[in-house]
């Protein structure tokens, strides 16, 4: 039965009131959240309502945003049952009052034993004998902890393979990621660590930070300001909903250009324009050329070619003169030898990216050519995971920024950036990473930077390591080349899943002994934390159960490095807690251990965790970074995070501040629109260095099998689902429309193939195979598809291949395979639209 009725309680004048950013995806959306007794409910006028609006009579449009999906009852630990509303907050600068498709259903996700989330995790859960068994703290805790101690005794610590967030929103914040990377980096101290969407510790953006540029370092404001934006591989609408709505379409629109007046007198303005870095014509493409077309360019590039178009681009606008020499001398080194290495012809890079020159000079004249005399267009260049998991992520962001470098469309100037657009939020507070002693595998050639990594898919695959920890992430549903991966720690770990099931009568202390002599032969000990028992839990032994935001106190940073803390209103279901609480209690179990045994130089590397809240993490961590006697910590907070406190970021609402703080002003937090307003970029002497980032072409396992197979595998989100659809799995409003993975296809592709919309096709090529369901697409082209990501029932990471760039990378975007019907689901024929997702279609 729905938990959605057919009408809205509303909330009584005296509910609590309390903020909330969005769980989801970089925006960070403020929210309000209403809490109150269940067995009531506010009236119609505005005096009795919380809202404060006069619901007597017919609303001004837009006046607010209510849905049943906005609304839940939870039952808090003490047995009380409250009612919740939680609706967008009109005085957010980031949204402005508008609710995204995922946002908007927030309440619904919060924990209702008879609603959408009645599978969460409410406590700790062995897996003993031949079924999972929900346990206490206590054993589960001496469990895993005795295997770590165990490892760490008698292997070291590189046996301990962690995969982990590194992000803000849910499942992540400032509090989580320092207490998980405390307790893993600075206790256990294993270098064998991978990050939740990549095959190793590394960053989505070595290239644009070795380069001297933090990657988030404008302000969505500047998307209003900007005269052109450059959206590569990238697709706000779906991706970044509220950001695009709210700050790019007004530009477009010209609703922007008394603001761009006011702030740069004396200079040509008007509505801005967009161009499109993308293989397929994406739904962010057939808005904007529905409401502006002349003012959008769409350059469809061949797949993996876009460190080429930034080659041919850059040697253009060098020849043309159309680039800023005065800021290269001041502010650059490296300039010229970028120049030469990445030198070519709009012809060649034509043939390389199928971009017709006639394109590429009309991008370079809207976005680099003065518009006046000494007046360059203000260029904002965004991109995400078509670059970020797309072909040698590493040349490919420096081709770029050879371009961005060129033109200042970095730093000082308002209207400007070189942005990643984002994925989750932002909230990265952690000890340095302890470099293992060798990259693995190893390289046959010279990496001058961040050459000491481990992949740890392979490491695992290969049989390497006795222990796996999966921390609110999962890898199973969203790494490239799943299908090896999950069948070797799946393999492994039954391994010990045998030998736990043999073991009759055995205390945790017998149990952690005899999961140990399973890894010596070959077995796999693996941990989970998460808000639900995921596609992980087949190969998993101990499960932990985390908290979301509004169920804890949480601080993350949004996309423009905004900083906001949700508050709690409810209690996590069951005796869930936060991960830094989980990562705690961990490291005091294990000192408590060594203090057992006399051993005192380890029990000292698990001190310092006697936290009771997340607040007692986020002083511990994030406020002491670069602070007197403190050791080094790697922060988004810089070194003045210390002025952020609990009190001042309630005080500071869903506007929080922008980070790095500046001062505090009596009770107000002041911050930074911009992060390199002086052009001291972060680099040893404040330069930017520009590298050659000459194109060479497709990563070999990727061009293996472009040579071998026929379709391109394209992947990313659909606007309704959230990553590996942890919560949406759930929901029949998703899982109607969407039964499994969808691939969209060319019609004349289907019909070839036999393929009806909604059949069931296989996906398949050396790395694995993968099912999804047919949906017709007329804007893709021959030979090309795209595929939801992260699906529960239909991994598309199954057919992603090994490749990666020198840092690990992987090339999550590029993939070819073979397709072929399967049958067909009479079901969906009646009850799934297949009805095109692009604009006015």
């Amino acid at each position: 039965m729905s938990q959605f009725k057919d009408r809205v309680a509303l909330p009584p004048a005296d509910a609590q009131k309390t903020n909330l950013t969005c769980h989801f995806c970089i925006v960070g959306c403020g929210y309000h959240a209403y809490t109150w007794d269940a067995d009531r409910e506010g009236g119609r006028a505005p005096h009795q309502n919380a809202l404060g609006l006069d619901f007597r009579k017919q609303l001004p449009p837009f006046a607010t945003i209510m849905t049943p999906a906005m609304t839940n009852v939870l039952t808090d630990k003490n047995g009380k049952r409250k009612a919740v509303m939680i609706v967008p907050d009109k005085a957010c600068v980031v949204n402005q009052g508008l609710s995204s498709t995922r946002g908007g259903k927030m309440a619904s996700y919060f924990y209702n034993a008879d609603g959408l989330t009645k599978e969460r995790l409410l406590h700790p859960r062995v897996y003993y004998g031949d079924q999972w068994m929900d346990t206490s703290w206590d054993y589960a805790l001496q469990v895993y902890s005795g295997v770590v101690k165990k490892i760490l005794d008698e292997d070291g610590p590189d046996e301990i393979a962690v995969a982990m967030f590194d992000h803000g929103g849910a499942g992540g914040g400032f509090e989580n990621t320092w207490g998980t990377g405390k307790l893993i980096f600075t206790g256990i101290q294993t270098p064998t660590v991978r990050i939740h969407n990549r095959p190793a510790y590394n960053s989505e953006c070595f290239g644009n930070r070795d380069m001297g540029i933090f990657e988030l370092n404008n302000s969505y404001e500047d998307a209003e300001l900007a005269d052109v934006i450059w959206s590569i591989g990238n697709n706000p609408y779906e991706n970044q909903t509220n950001y695009f709505l709210v700050h790019w379409l007004p530009n477009l629109q010209g609703g922007t250009v008394d603001k761009k007046k006011k702030m740069f007198p004396g200079e040509p303005v008007g509505p801005g324009k967009f161009i499109f870095v993308d293989p397929r014509r994406n739904p962010s493409i057939s808005i904007c050329e529905d409401l502006a077309k002349d003012q959008v360019l769409h350059l469809a590039i061949n797949p993996g070619s876009d460190g080429a178009l930034f080659n041919g681009l850059l040697t253009y606008i060098v020849d043309q003169g159309w680039i800023n020499k005065d800021f290269i001398a001041k502010h650059t080194e490296g300039f010229e030898a970028a120049v030469k290495a990445n030198a070519m012809s709009l012809d060649e890079c034509s043939r390389i990216t199928g971009v017709p020159v006639a394109q590429i000079k009309q991008a370079a004249e809207w976005s680099y050519k003065p518009k006046a005399p000494g007046k360059q267009p203000r260029t904002m260049h965004a991109f995400e995971k078509g670059i970020i998991c797309g072909n040698n992520n590493y040349v490919t962001e420096q081709a770029i920024g050879a371009v961005v470098v060129a033109t200042h469309n970095v730093g000082s100037r308002r209207g400007t950036g070189w942005v990643r657009m984002g994925g989750h939020q932002e909230g990265y507070t952690r000890p340095p990473y302890p470099e293992p002693k060798s990259r693995y595998p190893a390289a046959d050639f010279p990496i001058p930077r961040h050459d000491k990594l481990i992949e740890v898919d392979t490491y695992l695959i290969n049989g390497k390591g006795k222990m796996m920890t999966f921390w609110a992430c999962n890898t199973f549903q969203t790494t490239n080349n799943a299908q090896a991966l999950r069948e070797a720690v799946i393999r492994r770990s039954q391994i010990v899943k045998q030998a736990m099931g043999q073991a009759r009568g055995a205390t945790p202390k017998e149990m952690v002994d005899v999961i140990y002599k399973a890894t010596q032969k070959g077995g796999l000990f693996v941990g989970m934390m998460d808000i639900y028992p995921t596609m992980i839990a087949e190969a998993a032994h101990v499960m932990f159960p985390g908290a979301l935001p509004g169920e804890m106190n949480h601080t993350s940073m949004n996309g423009e490095r905004r900083l906001r803390m949700s508050e709690k209103f409810i209690d996590p279901p069951g005796e869930a807690l936060p991960d830094c609480l989980t990562a705690a209690r961990i490291a005091n179990t294990i000192r408590v251990m060594y203090e057992a045994e006399g051993n005192a130089k380890m029990a000292k590397r698990f001190e310092g965790f006697e936290w009771t809240t997340p607040e007692d993490a986020f002083n511990d961590g994030f406020r002491q970074v670069g602070r007197p006697g403190a050791p080094k910590i790697d922060s988004e907070g810089y070194a003045t995070g210390y002025m952020a406190t609990y009190a001042l970021l309630r005080k500071a609402g869903n506007n929080g501040v922008q980070m790095p703080i500046k001062q505090v002003d009596g009770d107000k937090l002041l911050g930074s629109p911009t992060l390199y307003p002086d052009d001291k970029f972060d680099t040893p002497n404040g330069k930017i260095q520009v590298f050659p980032a000459k194109w060479d072409g497709w990563l070999k396992q990727a061009a293996e099998v472009k040579a071998k197979y026929k379709f391109w595998i394209n992947n990313g989100r659909f606007n309704e689902v959230w990553q590996s659809w942890y919560n949406n799995q759930y929901d029949p409003f998703i899982m109607d429309r969407y039964p499994m993975a969808v691939i969209q296809m060319n019609p004349a592709d289907m019909a070839t193939l036999g393929v009806k919309p909604t059949d069931v096709v296989e996906i398949y090529n050396d790395y694995g195979t993968t099912m999804a369901m047919a949906y017709p697409e007329p804007t893709i082209k021959p030979n090309q598809s795209f595929v939801v990501f992260g699906a529960p029932k239909g991994v598309v990471g199954s057919v992603v291949t090994t490749a990666t760039d020198v840092h690990f990378l992987e090339y999550h975007k590029g993939t070819w395979a073979d397709i072929r019907r399967v049958g067909s689901m009479p079901d969906w024929k009646r009850t799934v639209s297949t009805k095109s997702r692009m604009y006015g279609v």
